[in-house]
């Protein structure tokens, strides 16, 4: 039975990093739903490489929408999305796929496959850049296997690496889908609610971990949230979504009570706010 954390290269080796760090820009961007729910409304902004960002907004506001336009889960109805080098709203089918596979993606929900250990979840970051045959016989190359435990290093998971996912908390599983990311060695990171189920100490824990990432490694990250707080203290720029349309674009440290009213359309009220994370 297999107990022990495996070693990872020659003491604490550093986490995966970025070939490159990609720019994110949408051009008069507008999503409509089929059932005629106008989710996002002529956006235009560019998130420069390297830039932390978050994308503020309640529910309903066009946040989710917009970040899933950036790898094409949502298409855009209609507008210019460009991801890198890559015009995304051009893109369909294996060429689509392709660029997914080098944009992190991390969920509200985990995404995680609860009956499998923790290493072979994090090891499907690396499918889109690993041939068919081993995905399907389920034998990761000794460099895919490394990338995958030193992402877990990373994120301070590496002895659960045996572990069933489904027995690890809210905040482990969370660290083990960024891990799950790093694998991909993406130009860009996003993170959709990642803290929305987290309670207040685990919450400040995962967006440390994020902003850590982006700060050592330059990786562009953006990440939707609602809680005023995590946005002004984790990071550098905000983008306030209200009804589909930006209503705020600047420095997330700098952005008062004000311009949260601004973007949530009614006065601040506790719930805006996470707490301390002790």
């Amino acid at each position: 039975m297999r107990t022990a954390a495996p070693h990872v290269g020659a003491g604490h080796a550093p986490a995966p990093t970025a070939r490159s760090s990609w720019p994110v820009e949408l051009d008069r961007v507008c999503v409509t739903y089929p059932n005629g729910t106008r989710a996002l409304r002529d956006v235009s902004l560019r998130v420069e490489p390297g830039e932390m960002v978050a994308v503020v907004g309640l529910s309903g506001s066009g946040k989710s929408t917009l970040i899933r336009t950036v790898n094409g889960l949502v298409p855009a109805t209609s507008g210019t999305v460009r991801v890198g080098p890559h015009q995304v709203t051009a893109l369909r089918g294996r060429a689509l796929r392709e660029v997914r596979g080098h944009v992190g993606m991390i969920f509200q929900g985990f995404n995680l496959a609860e009956r499998v250990d923790v290493l072979h979840n994090v090891l499907v970051g690396r499918f889109a850049h690993t041939p068919a045959w081993r995905s399907l016989l389920g034998r990761p190359s000794a460099a895919d296997r490394e990338l995958a435990l030193r992402a877990l290093d990373s994120v301070g998971m590496l002895e659960k690496v045996w572990t069933r996912a489904g027995s690890l908390s809210g905040g482990q599983k969370q660290r083990v889908a960024i891990a799950r990311a790093l694998t991909q060695e993406p130009g860009v990171m996003l993170a959709d609610e990642p803290v929305a189920s987290l309670d207040p100490p685990t919450a400040h824990a995962v967006m440390a971990d994020l902003r850590r990432i982006n700060a050592e490694q330059g990786l562009t990250v953006v990440v939707n949230i609602h809680l005023m707080d995590l946005a002004r203290q984790y990071t550098t720029r905000m983008i306030g979504l209200r009804a589909g349309e930006v209503v705020y674009d600047g420095p997330a440290p700098d952005a008062t009570d004000a311009d949260f009213e601004q973007i949530y359309g009614r006065p601040v009220q506790p719930r805006d706010v996470l707490g301390a994370g002790a």
